[in-house]
This record gives C-alpha cells, structure tokens and sequence, in this order.
C-alpha cells in the first residue's frame, strides 16, 4: 500500500502576524517577500510531483499557494481558525480590554470567548480532514495556517490539546506527515527531498 504523504506549508508572513494580531482577511506582506526572491522557484522544484495542490480560503493562503505556479484546490477544512470578535485586534489589545478572557482561551482548549472557534473546536476540525486523507496516497500540499498546522501536529502526535500554545510555526514553514497505518511525522536531512 502505497503512503500518504502530506506536506504543509505555512502561509507567507502577513502585516497581522508582524504585528502580532488575530488572523483577518488580508493579503501576504509584499514586501516580506519580495526580499525572498528565490521562494518561488525553490518551493516550485522542490514540490514538483505533488498530486494536489490544496489550500485554505483565505485570500493570504491563496497568494501563497501561487508560488507553486498550479491553481490550488481550496480546502474549507483549511481554514483559519475563527477568532470572532478578536478578529484583526492585536493580542495587547484584546489583554488590554479582555485580560480573564485572554488567560481562560490559553488555558482551555475548549474556551472560546471571542464567540468563534476553540482550539479543541479546530483539533477536531483538522484530525477529520487528516482522516478523509488516510485512504488518499500520493503527495498532497496544503498551503494553510500556523493554527492549523499547530491542530494537526496535535492530531498526528495524539498530544492533549493543551499542547497547541507551545507549538511556533513560523511563515512559509514545512511540515511533513506521512501515513502508513499510523500518522508520523518526519523530518528532512538538508539537501534532501
């Protein structure tokens, strides 16, 4: 049987994420990338025999999915997490105005009270997407979220929920997962593909 393979790759930096606020729609920083000229080339040899190309809804996910040069498949599954009311503000601001309901969303998983999604909400979310793919092989890449990406480590790890605040994924970041039975994740020597 042959494995599934799924890398994903962070999203390009935002001026939300330079800023350190909750995920809007917006676009990728333009000029954040323009000083990684090489990005496009580099990702679009380096993924060449990916069987689809999938990506969340999000205008900055798409941006990024098109350094691949293909038309991505958008993902609904891969969308960001819903930050509700929080949505855009920077994180001082919500401490600033909302400092109980900060610490009760850090604390719980299944805390959400900016009125979206929990971060056990989005676990689940993302460990049903990761499970339709099990019966998928080949190479898939999903251009997506740092939250997201953080769910499905969680998932593939079998980690409590509460592991999700210390997971950093940095912007255009690769992770990638192989099933063969079991989800694994796997690391790359350098140089290697």
């Amino acid at each position: 049987m042959q494995a599934t393979r799924l890398t994903l790759i962070c999203h390009a930096r935002t001026v939300a994420q330079k800023r350190v606020c909750f995920g809007l729609e917006e676009p990728v920083d333009a000029n954040w990338l323009a000083q990684r000229p090489d990005v496009g080339p580099q990702v679009r040899h380096r993924y060449r025999n990916v069987r689809q190309l999938l990506c969340g809804p999000e205008l900055r996910t798409r941006q990024t999915a098109a350094l691949f040069g293909a038309h991505p498949e958008v993902i609904q599954a891969l969308a960001d997490c819903d930050f509700g009311r929080w949505r855009g503000l920077s994180l001082d601001e919500v401490l600033k105005a909302e400092p109980q309901a900060v610490q009760a969303w850090l604390d719980d998983p299944d805390a959400a009270p900016h009125g979206g999604e929990s971060v056990a909400g989005l676990c689940r979310r993302i460990g049903a997407w990761l499970a339709s793919l099990q019966e998928q092989p080949g190479h898939w890449l999903a251009v997506t979220h740092p939250f997201v990406i953080r769910a499905a480590l969680v998932n593939v790890l079998d980690c409590p929920a509460a592991t999700f605040n210390r997971l950093d994924i940095e912007p255009l970041s690769a992770v990638e997962l192989r099933f063969n039975g079991v989800w694994r994740l796997r690391t790359q020597a350098l140089g290697q593909e």
